[in-house]
């Protein structure tokens, strides 16, 4: 049977009208799942027995299971078992405006890039939109607060799980889901073109972020092997076509790395590649971990890079960095669950 949390609005519908009903049901039974937060379909009160009967015979409401939970200032981690006993994690992080969520979209990843701990155990599989709607719904339980903000951009790469991101989007964004605005929504990927292109061609609201973290071609193959199939000379003309479609502002996700990406002439590199694109770049302190080589630039350093692209006139950020307490890095805890240490 299927996972109730992985039906979109539409989907529903088109249930109800295939047994006979009227598709407003799929509304109901939206409200009850994500507005009253109900455990069992019996509970719906305004639904008929015949149709709570079709729901239970069609549909189970198994949620994932919370391994652990690892706190520090503003950041909770948690650590999910899937019902085939694989793990995944998510980030809850408090902020001024709001709570932010980072999901995870795969269970390992493909992408290999060389200072990502998600890379270094491989892809299992894609997760199901039930999986990645549950992370969102059990953390909110734990919290007893509302979620405003989603970023994909835990353990997987979004672009090679396509149809069942789209399908998560459309559930969290719609008013009788949970009801998170598209603009609060952000996609990062680390450049899978064809995906990028489909994207495109939805129109949607949601935010693109580019796991970009070198400025040219030659450090980008050596940092990220998808460079070598989608490189830079390929994805950059690709981006400036989706600002110009969309109307969207992009993110640049650049990771400072110590002595690799992180001098002056990096950022001056980096400057030319992105002027005239509508975006800004936000610079990531590295989360180090005891499997790779990689080192945090120094804080000196980043000022340095960040200063450099303001007067290159590039709108920059700078990452405000959480949980150096609790494994901050993208499948830190997972692997470490994994690797049972």
């Amino acid at each position: 049977m299927k996972n109730i949390y992985g039906e979109t609005h539409q989907q529903l519908e088109q249930y109800f009208l295939d047994l006979g009903e009227k598709k407003f049901k799929a509304t109901q039974v939206f409200e009850w799942l994500y507005e009253k937060r109900i455990r069992s379909f019996d509970d719906m009160s305004n639904v008929k027995k015949t149709v709570i009967d079709s729901l239970n015979k069609d549909f189970v409401m198994q949620p994932l299971q919370i391994m652990d939970v690892l706190t520090d200032v503003d950041v909770q981690k948690y650590l999910f078992q899937l019902s085939d006993g694989e793990k995944v994690e998510a980030v809850l992080m408090k902020h001024d405006y709001g709570n932010s969520i980072c999901v995870s979209t795969q269970v390992g990843c493909n992408m290999g890039c060389k200072f990502c701990e998600s890379g270094r155990l491989k892809k299992r599989r894609n997760l199901e939109t039930y999986e990645m709607v549950l992370q969102l719904l059990m953390v909110e339980e734990q919290l007893k607060e509302r979620i405003s903000h989603v970023v994909l951009m835990g353990i997987g790469e979004p672009f090679d799980n396509y149809d069942n991101v789209m399908h998560f989007i459309d559930i969290i964004n719609h008013p009788k889901g949970m009801a998170i605005g598209a603009r609060h929504i952000t996609i990062s990927t680390c450049g899978v073109i064809p995906k990028i292109e489909d994207f495109m061609k939805e129109k949607r609201q949601v935010n693109l972020a580019i796991s970009l973290h070198a400025p040219n071609d030659d450090l980008r193959n050596q940092l990220m092997p998808i460079n070598k199939a989608y490189p830079l000379k390929k994805l950059i003309p690709v981006l400036k076509e989706y600002v110009d479609e969309t109307h969207r502002r992009l993110t640049f996700e650049y990771i400072m790395l110590k002595g690799v990406n992180d001098q002056k002439k990096h950022a001056l590199e980096l400057a030319h590649l992105l002027r005239g694109i509508n975006c800004y770049v936000n610079l990531i302190p590295y989360n180090e971990t005891s499997h790779i080589e990689y080192a945090k630039s120094s804080k000196e350093q980043i000022l340095n890079f960040y200063d450099t692209l303001k007067k290159e006139h590039i709108n920059v950020t700078i990452r405000r960095e959480f949980g150096s307490k609790v494994m901050a890095a993208c499948g830190q805890l997972r692997s470490h669950y994994e690797e049972g240490k």
